[in-house]
């Protein structure tokens, strides 16, 4: 087709990537040559400096310094030099977050957590379509603390909020739904909640190392994040865990172990929870995952998050606007916010053959993401995806259509990962 003078080219990205003021941070990535890769609120690639890293730590820390080394190559603070490293990402204070365990774990810890403050309480409000690990403990938790869980639709849960009246214990919700990458209100939910007495847990699994989010701005009680998608962390990366400061003397979490402990090393039989932010431990860390945590967070240490959220927003307003250009007719719906400010760092759309289509995609090179049950995810990490690649992946998605490849047997097949 010959583009008339309002249509986007592949020479418009081409000088906005010549201008892009970040460019350069892509440097700081392994990436595979012949990959577009759009995934990374699944899984952040591998940051230069992480392999030495984690080599050194195999090869000298443990083969020869062996359990020396949790002194003399400082591996004991690991989750505190982690946990600081994430709090400047999200607005928090460094002694307010530290790294262990999952994010189903440290939701865990902070819903039982929160009920015991307010034991008085019954009510917890989420959202339907939450993601079911926040769904299913929420459940868990709420059976077992005898509360009631109220899911409602996103455009309900202030009304939710208000409904609960005096009866609200917490809220929990995705600050960015991993679907739609629609962003909620944290400081308008957040208040609306205190004012009633609740407390608030934040999951920042898709906002972590990709929003400029400010929890002590917002007055946030909790929140937990992961550490493999925008933060680079690896597969299966450790989570975190923030509680603000007011809270350390009347949060009692559940899963008391030995490294939450006021002095894990007095091995005293009575347990006696840490004062700060240590409490939220449990047992021992996994030490080399969260040193290779440690080391992909280097990635952030100059970079300004707010210029980040600015071209994150460009690249979708970019990807929206070649969908629209290049896709029309050919099934593909919109299934995130069109407006930037209400959009995470990713577009989904919807198509009844969105499995199909998105292996054939994939195996083209363009690497995305699929959630049941339509829905096609494509993930725009600032530091290393170009805009140039917003219009090479459409060009490629048009052509799987065009020319049916997406039929293929092989690109039907349910994978057991999606």
């Amino acid at each position: 087709m010959n583009p008339s003078s309002d249509q986007i080219t592949r020479a418009h990205t081409e000088k906005m990537d010549a201008n892009d003021p970040i460019a350069h941070l892509r440097d700081r990535f392994v990436l595979p040559e012949s990959d577009i890769y759009l995934d990374g609120n699944s899984l952040g690639p591998l940051p230069h400096g992480v392999m030495e890293r984690l080599e050194k730590a195999v090869k000298e820390e443990w083969a020869q310094g062996l359990i020396r080394s949790w002194n003399d190559a400082d591996w004991y603070p690991a989750p505190q030099r982690a946990g600081a490293a994430i709090s400047r990402l999200i607005g928090a204070d460094e002694d307010e977050v530290i790294v262990c365990d999952s994010i189903s774990v440290n939701l865990y810890k902070l819903l039982v957590g929160a009920l015991r403050m307010r034991k008085d309480r019954k009510i917890i409000v989420s959202e339907i379509g939450n993601f079911p690990t926040d769904v299913y403990i929420n459940a868990e938790v709420a059976k077992m603390m005898g509360c009631e869980l109220r899911c409602v639709l996103p455009e309900e849960v202030e009304q939710a909020i208000d409904e609960a009246g005096e009866n609200l214990a917490l809220v929990q919700l995705t600050h960015i739904h991993y679907k739609s990458g629609r962003v909620y209100d944290m400081e308008g939910i957040t208040k609306r909640a205190q004012d009633l007495g609740g407390l608030v847990i934040w999951d920042l699994a898709h906002s972590a190392g990709t929003y400029p989010v400010q929890l002590n701005g917002c007055n946030a009680d909790f929140a937990v994040g992961c550490g493999y998608k925008y933060l680079n962390g690896g597969p299966g990366a450790p989570a975190f865990v923030f509680v603000a400061r007011r809270h350390f003397e009347t949060m009692h979490q559940p899963l008391v172990g030995w490294h939450g402990h006021a002095e894990p090393f007095a091995f005293t039989q009575e347990y006696k929870p840490h004062a700060s932010i240590e409490q939220m431990l449990t047992g021992t860390a996994s030490q080399l995952a969260t040193l290779v945590l440690e080391a992909a967070l280097k990635v952030f240490d100059d970079v300004d998050m707010n210029v980040l959220r600015q071209k994150n927003m460009a690249l979708g307003d970019l990807f929206i606007a070649l969908v629209e250009q290049e896709l029309g007719g050919m099934g593909f719906e919109l299934a995130s916010p069109k407006e930037a400010e209400g959009r995470g760092s990713q577009v989904s759309l919807t198509h009844e053959h969105g499995y199909a289509i998105m292996q054939a995609v994939i195996a083209r090179g363009v690497v995305g993401d699929f959630r049941a049950p339509d829905i096609l995810r494509f993930g725009f990490a600032a530091p290393y995806v170009r805009y140039v690649d917003m219009w090479d992946a459409v060009h490629h998605i048009r052509e799987v259509m065009q020319t049916e490849e997406w039929k293929r047997p092989e690109f039907n097949e349910r994978r057991a990962v999606t």
